[in-house]
């Protein structure tokens, strides 16, 4: 009998085990879920994170540009009138410093530029620069009157302009050759 006891005894504890094993089995499947939605809810919450700030900063950039191409139109129309005023300018040379025309030309001229520089307008200066194809054009070349003019800028055609540190209008010149 003390066999069977112990058999049995035997089969009861197993039995047990097995029953604790089943009531913890399903609670720790539970928790490994849980922990599992948890992780994936997290991992969600920082991607959404992570786009809505990419979202905004490439609106604000997209809106700084827009604003800036939207002043570059307005610029690049008003290059025109640059090149009038310098025309008047160099025509008016002649005349007389105190005369009352010439004094209000220019002085349009120097508000008109100011304002022009402080939008960030820049006029190239390239005369007597060597010959740089990503900044000028050249409209035609010439023989150069000295060697250290070779390859160089004699003459500007049409000035060339930047806008911020790019380029908006190349500079028509002519190059010795």
């Amino acid at each position: 009998m003390t066999d069977n006891d112990n058999i049995q005894d035997e089969n009861l504890n197993t039995e047990e085990n097995n029953t604790t094993e089943n009531v913890e089995t399903p609670e720790v499947d539970e928790l490994a879920n849980l922990n599992d939605k948890l992780a994936e809810s997290n991992d969600r919450y920082a991607r959404l994170v992570a786009e809505f700030d990419n979202y905004k900063k490439r609106t604000s950039k997209e809106k700084l540009d827009l604003m800036q191409s939207a002043g570059k139109d307005v610029l690049i129309k008003l290059l025109p009138v640059l090149d009038d005023f310098d025309r008047s300018m160099s025509f008016m040379k002649d005349i007389p410093n105190d005369d009352s025309v010439k004094q209000g030309v220019d002085l349009v001229n120097t508000k008109f530029r100011k304002t022009m520089e402080q939008l960030g307008l820049k006029e190239m200066d390239v005369i007597g620069k060597p010959f740089d194809p990503e900044y000028q054009e050249a409209i035609t070349s010439i023989p150069a009157p000295t060697d250290d003019l070779k390859n160089k800028v004699i003459d500007v055609i049409e000035k060339g302009y930047f806008l911020n540190d790019s380029v908006i209008r190349f500079a028509k010149v002519v190059v010795g050759q």
